[in-house]
């Protein structure tokens, strides 16, 4: 089926209008006519190669939202007209333990991504959500119950609301806890407003002083300029939990030693280059823990929406047409965005 999307053709290219070809619905299958799609860094590290093994023609994005289309004869959950969601996966094993326990972000045979994961249709890869539609197996397709108007806004949440949440609440998090967020930035400002709906009595630390007002506004009780020695001492072992958002590589004994005994430090970025070996002692003397969650399983997303969506909680944006997106790429590298771009396919066409 002839979709529009926008892509690139090489790591040193532009993303640029493409021409692509989506299957046609097979039995299990939901069809979605896209309406937004968020623009998540995972994006910009894959089209511009950072990570390696980019397959081209890379059209990225992994924050769907959409309306469906059409259906399979056995889909039973979803019906034409439905708003739906499709976030980072597209596939897994579905019979392995992880699989089994729905947990299909840690499948142990391998799951396949929305976009740069290899399948049997051509072109042989997953091409992702800049593109006005995709075709996506039932399982892995979610309800959103957030009214039309927020439907921009709820995009980022596949990605950015289900990489906080996740760990939020595997730790437990909720009235009576202590949790601190380092970075405010697209996962941050999302880990910032669900900690605050759980309960939690929420730190924001971040290197700007600009951004103290923005983080109180999210949901925060306190901010912490983390570059002040003096304000980072004065919380030393006094968190129950804090989830690190920031993709670049940083010292982890700063946030360590504010642990509480049995205090959990939760990595969700992953840096370009390693962190720093961390302090032992640090994690030795009260037996604290350095922790990674990776997104999360398709009933822990679907349960992330509702629970946001009873909230009243989606992420701040900024809507850009399709062809703004090397200029918002741009932007992203030097953090000039509060907190995520979002753009209207729309455009695409």
């Amino acid at each position: 089926m002839p979709t529009k999307a926008y892509g690139a053709l090489a790591a040193d290219k532009k993303l640029e209008a493409l021409d692509i070809e989506r299957r046609k619905p097979g039995a299990q299958d939901v069809q979605i006519e896209i309406a937004y799609c968020g623009v998540c860094h995972s994006d910009l590290h894959t089209v511009r190669s950072e990570w390696g093994g980019t397959i081209y023609p890379c059209v990225p994005g992994h924050e769907i939202v959409g309306t469906v289309s059409a259906v399979g004869n056995e889909v039973a959950k979803f019906k034409v007209g439905d708003t739906v969601g499709v976030g980072c996966l597209v596939n897994s094993c579905q019979h392995c333990d992880a699989c089994a326990e729905g947990l299909e972000n840690y499948c142990e045979n391998g799951f396949t991504l929305t976009y740069n994961s290899a399948i049997a249709d051509p072109p042989g890869h997953t091409l992702g959500g800049y593109s006005q539609r995709i075709v996506v197996d039932e399982k892995f397709v979610l309800k959103i119950r957030h009214p039309k108007e927020q439907l921009a806004a709820v995009a980022p949440l596949l990605c950015a609301g289900i990489t906080t949440y996740s760990p939020l609440k595997h730790w437990n998090v909720g009235p009576g806890k202590k949790v601190g967020i380092v970075g405010i930035g697209g996962l941050g400002h999302m880990g910032v407003k669900i900690a605050d709906a759980m309960g939690a009595h929420v730190v924001a630390f971040t290197t700007s002083e600009g951004k103290r007002q923005d983080a109180m506004q999210l949901g925060a009780d306190e901010v912490v300029i983390s570059r002040d020695e003096a304000q980072m001492r004065a919380h030393r072992g006094s968190f129950d939990l804090i989830l690190d958002t920031v993709a670049a590589s940083h010292s982890l004994d700063a946030y360590s030693e504010l642990l509480k005994r049995d205090g959990t430090l939760v990595l969700v970025g992953v840096p370009e280059h390693a962190h720093p070996s961390p302090n032992v002692a640090n994690l030795i003397f009260k037996r604290r823990a350095i922790a990674g969650s990776l997104i999360g399983g398709l009933a822990e997303t679907q349960e992330m929406l509702d629970f946001c969506a009873e909230k009243g909680i989606v992420s701040d944006i900024e809507m850009i047409p399709a062809q703004k997106i090397d200029e918002a790429y741009d932007r992203m590298v030097r953090s000039d965005v509060k907190y995520r771009f979002v753009i209207d396919i729309a455009t695409v066409g």
